[in-house]
């Protein structure tokens, strides 16, 4: 049977019956569908996680405290902090592929302005800060190194910050109190959002680390290093030489663990794409069951197409069709229906997934591969549903099949 008439054959079997063979398609169509958006919605939460891991710093390697031991039970990262001051002045002097080393002092205080207070968290910075987190201000300008040195009192906003602060006007050139110290507000960082943590990065105060180290805490401990190297292709020599530099600085012996622990951001955004990426598989899975009760559905009324047109198989065998064309038209008509549902379902699954992302905020991404895998996975299915049907139909006897009432 020639390639034209045996479709021609099959998609008027298929539109003979519109509402059984519409029915028979709802299956493949919410399975594709509940597919698309299920992916789309895992694959735009990859995406929003490795943006916000990208707006904490370019090239970013994050040097935190270590971990203590307490009756040989770990009390876990961070807990034994020897980081101090001259580690950083240390790297930033020794090493050679750092492009910019900056500690970080934190507290959490009060800032008091003429028109309000806000509680918030102040970092004590260097002028590398800026350039490791890459984060230009909106107006004003960032501290120098003149600043640094002469531990003036001068400090940068966060946008949420600024505007608690300051919603009625700029913030650079007023006075804030921070512990009973007064600052000069000399900028306002740009926005950055919510971290991968859900934090606000925006809700933050940046001043001079020496000031913070000599007019707010009065700590010789810093509760972390932020370093930058001059490629992403340097990190993993840059955090050898650190651990090194750092050893050395602290004066660890060969047999002695690191009292102190590297990260960077390719570390983070794996750690946490990870659990996404399996709730996306999860939730893909999850929803390809539907394309499984699509494809029982097709085998389901393929096999009562065969029963009802027995005589009209019996009819095309005995004047010279063979098994192999009546096996064929079936699986065409099997494959035809899954395949349109498939389009129509992609078509629903990518409308859907936008939908989806308008009503809720998200942001969903609808991969390429995602849209190949659920049409070539919907053909398969009414490949494989359909083949029973198809091989029942072509082993039927003509004779039989003809004195069928």
């Amino acid at each position: 049977m020639r390639k034209a008439v045996l479709l021609k054959v099959a998609i008027q079997s298929i539109l003979k019956n519109k509402m059984r063979t519409f029915l028979t398609m709802l299956g493949i169509v919410i399975g594709v569908a509940a597919v698309i958006i299920m992916v789309a919605v895992g694959y735009g939460a990859q995406s929003t996680i490795a943006a916000q891991i990208g707006s904490l710093g370019t090239n970013m390697i994050v040097i935190m405290p270590g971990a203590s031991t307490q009756g040989g039970v770990s009390q876990g990262a961070g807990t034994f902090n020897r980081l101090t001051l001259a580690d950083a002045e240390k790297l930033r002097r020794e090493s050679m592929l750092l492009a910019a080393v900056s500690p970080v002092v934190f507290t959490r205080a009060q800032a008091i302005s003429a028109h309000g207070n806000w509680r918030t968290i102040i970092n004590g910075v260097s002028t590398d800060y800026q350039l490791i987190r890459d984060w230009p201000t909106q107006s004003g300008v960032f501290f120098a190194e003149s600043d640094v040195r002469g531990m003036r009192k001068v400090a940068v906003l966060g946008k949420t910050v600024a505007d608690a602060l300051y919603p009625d006007g700029d913030a650079v050139g007023q006075q804030i109190q921070i512990r009973d110290v007064p600052f000069t507000v000399i900028g306002v960082l740009t926005s950055k959002g919510q971290n991968a943590g859900g934090m606000d990065s925006d809700d933050v105060i940046l001043v001079p680390y020496t000031t913070a180290e000599s007019r707010l805490t009065g700590w010789s401990r810093v509760g972390q290093i932020l370093a930058s190297t001059y490629s992403a292709q340097d990190i993993p020599a840059a955090q050898e030489e650190i651990r090194g530099i750092l050893r050395e600085s602290h004066k660890l012996g060969a047999a002695d663990d690191d009292d102190f622990t590297i990260r960077n951001q390719d570390e983070l955004t794996e750690a946490a794409q990870s659990t996404t990426r399996v709730m996306t598989l999860l939730l893909a899975a999850i929803a390809s069951i539907s394309l499984l009760v699509g494809g029982i559905g097709i085998m389901n009324i393929m096999l009562v197409s065969v029963t009802e047109r027995t005589r009209e198989i019996g009819i095309r065998m005995a004047i010279g069709a063979r098994g192999s064309d009546v096996l064929t038209q079936f699986l065409v008509e099997s494959v035809a229906i899954s395949m349109v549902g498939g389009f129509i379902g992609l078509l629903l699954g990518v409308g859907g997934a936008a939908v989806v992302g308008h009503f809720t905020g998200w942001n969903t991404v609808t991969p390429p591969g995602a849209v190949l895998i659920a049409v070539g996975f919907s053909a398969a299915v009414g490949v494989f549903f359909g083949f029973y049907p198809a091989r029942q139909a072509a082993s039927l006897n003509p004779i039989q099949a003809l004195r069928y009432e």
